[in-house]
Formats: structure tokens, C-alpha cells, sequence
């Protein structure tokens, strides 16, 4: 779906006036603001309710507009940048001057990328500048794969939906710190570690905590309103019809090699055999489970290869420990 020249000039000027629009990417929705704009920034973390010292994600038009937001761009940054921009890698690189400290926690380094969708692209081109935009719906919930789902969590709380139909990604982007001697992977996302060490050549380290705060660290993140949670493959329909007998309304994950095996249930999903199938459909079975009543979930982690490594990622933190209140 492409969204009317119409709909992207009107969220050109929203954005330039101030405004919030929620713009589609290839991954997920992004609650966008002018990235030059310190209020408008400032709007984002309270629509959200996210602490503000999260760092945003600064979305750009091209490559060839990164020194225009960073400085000190090592030569490992240029080679990820002309192999999979535009598309599902963020740069974790040095701040440079345009960039307000609103939009990176406080910190001198900075997350860019450019986004692979024609509408968020020509969003970009329409409003002249960057763009900062983390997934469109409340901190640590599920994020949305298409404008219905922005206008769901978020409602008028945004001045604009930009419709540019679902996801294809499903899950956000591999953020990859390349301020340091070595780059590692900071988040697992659409492009694989494997894809990476393919263009680089050596081997790049997926640290579980890092000294760098970026988008998706937060131990309970992506999370429904029901409970997830995880188990081995061939423990996941047991435990399932265990908790329902209980008295859960229990959604369940039934892995691809338990497929069309019987489960009692409250809800089940069949997870796809193709982890690109997976990672797009992700955060709409999450939804859909929490709209069907689920108050719990019970899941496997797919093998951490591939998509598989985001998959496991996400499912883990929806899984996390949340705050109590």
C-alpha cells in the first residue's frame, strides 16, 4: 500500500509544525517527530510514558546524509551503511552537533537509520530533515505493525497516522555499536548477525547487557497484557493445557514441529515454519492473543540463528519481569 502524495504532505507539515505523526517503516510503526525540534522530541517520551533517558532512533533520508547527524564515521559504519541502508540496520555512532540531546538520552552517541519504505522515505524527502521515531505505541508494549494498531494504543495522542499498509519486517532493527574498537550487535533485528559477518568478515559479539543505552534494553519490552511464558518446544502444549486446567484462558505458541498436534486451549497460534513468516506475524499474534482474553501465554524460543536470534530476543523480553505498581 502506498499512502496518497496528499497524506505525505500533510505529515510533512505536521512534523514540521511540531507535530507527532505515525510514519510506517519496513519494521514497525514509528511515532515520528522533527528531530531538530526539542519539544516535539520531548512529546514523544510523554506520549509514550517512556523514561526519557531511552535514546531515540534519528530516521534519515540516505546515506549520503549521514555526516550531516554524526561525526567520526569509522570506515566499518560506511561499509554496513552501503550494504543494507535503506533497510532494518541502526548505527550506533558519535552525536554530532544537530542533533539535541533530547533525542539521545543524554548521551554523546547517536542510533541513525534509514528506513526501507517508499512512504517513510518520502515522508523524509517532504519534511527536509531527520526524523525521530520509535515504535508507535505505549513504552514496552507491543509494538504496532500496521496504522490500525498505532490508532488503537495511541488514539488522538497522535496528530497524524501515516498509512503505508502492514510491515514487512515484522520486528525492529539490528542495532549494531560501531563507536568502539569492534562493532557488536547490540539488538538482534531484520538484518541477521549472519548477514553482517558476511559483509565484514569477522565474527561480531551479541553482548547481553553493553555500557551504550539503546532502543530495546529494557528487561520487559514487547510485552503483551497477558504473561509470556517460555519453555522447551516439547514442554510447551503439556504446560499449556496444564495452566488452562488451572484456570488460565491460555493462548499458546504450538512450534512449527508440533504443528496440527490437539491442544486445549484457550487460543493457539501456529508459528510458522519460515522465521521471516515469524518475525512479520510476531507482534500481531501477541495482539491477537491479549484481544482474545489470553492471560497467559506459553511459548518456545525458535533457534537463535537467523531471524531466529531477533525472534528469541523479543520473546524473551515480552517474557521479562515487569514492574510492579
Amino acid at each position: 500500500m502506498t499512502a496518497r502524495t496528499s497524506d505525505i504532505e500533510k505529515a510533512a507539515g505536521v512534523l514540521r509544525a511540531g507535530g507527532l505523526v505515525a510514519l510506517p517503516t519496513e519494521t514497525v510503526y514509528g511515532l515520528g517527530a522533527n528531530a531538530e525540534d526539542t519539544a516535539a522530541v520531548a512529546r514523544i517520551f510523554q506520549v509514550k510514558g517512556r523514561p526519557p533517558s531511552h535514546p531515540l532512533i534519528v530516521h534519515i533520508g540516505g546515506a549520503e546524509h549521514l555526516d550531516e547527524w554524526v561525526q567520526d564515521v569509522p570506515a566499518t559504519a560506511r561499509l554496513l551503511a552501503e550494504h543494507f541502508w535503506p533497510g532494518p540496520l541502526t548505527l550506533v555512532l558519535r552525536r554530532g552537533p544537530r542533533v539535541p540531546l533530547e533525542a539521545t538520552g543524554g548521551l554523546e552517541t547517536v542510533a541513525v537509520r534509514v528506513p526501507d519504505h517508499p512512504v517513510a522515505l518520502a515522508l523524509l524527502a517532504a519534511s527536509g530533515g531527520g526524523v525521530t521515531a520509535p515504535s508507535a505505541n505505549r513504552f514496552g508494549q507491543v509494538s504496532p505493525t500496521t496504522a490500525n494498531d498505532v490508532r488503537a494504543e495511541l488514539g488522538d495522542a497522535v496528530d497524524f497516522v501515516l498509512d503505508g499498509g502492514p510491515c514487512e519486517v515484522g520486528v525492529e532493527s539490528t542495532i549494531v555499536d560501531v563507536t568502539g574498537d569492534a562493532p557488536s550487535i547490540l539488538r538482534p533485528g531484520g538484518v541477521t548477525r549472519e548477514e553482517l559477518e558476511a559483509v565484514l568478515g569477522f565474527p561480531l559479539a551479541v553482548p547481553s547487557t553493553s555500557h551504550v543505552r539503546v532502543p530495546g534494553q529494557h528487561p520487559s519490552h514487547y510485552a503483551p497484557r497477558a504473561w509470556v511464558v517460555l519453555v522447551e518446544p516439547e514442554k510447551v502444549i503439556a504446560e499449556a493445557e496444564l495452566a488452562q486446567e488451572l484456570g488460565h484462558q491460555v493462548g499458546v505458541f504450538v512450534p512449527a514441529s508440533f504443528a496440527g498436534a490437539p491442544v486445549k486451549a484457550h487460543a493457539v497460534v501456529a508459528v510458522p515454519t519460515s522465521m521471516s513468516a515469524y518475525a512479520r506475524g510476531l507482534y500481531g499474534f501477541l495482539r491477537e492473543l491479549d484481544q482474545q482474553g489470553c492471560d497467559l501465554i506459553v511459548a518456545s524460543l525458535p533457534v537463535e540463528e537467523g531471524l531466529g536470534l531477533a525472534i528469541a530476543n523479543r520473546l524473551r523480553r515480552a517474557a521479562g519481569p515487569r514492574p510492579t505498581v
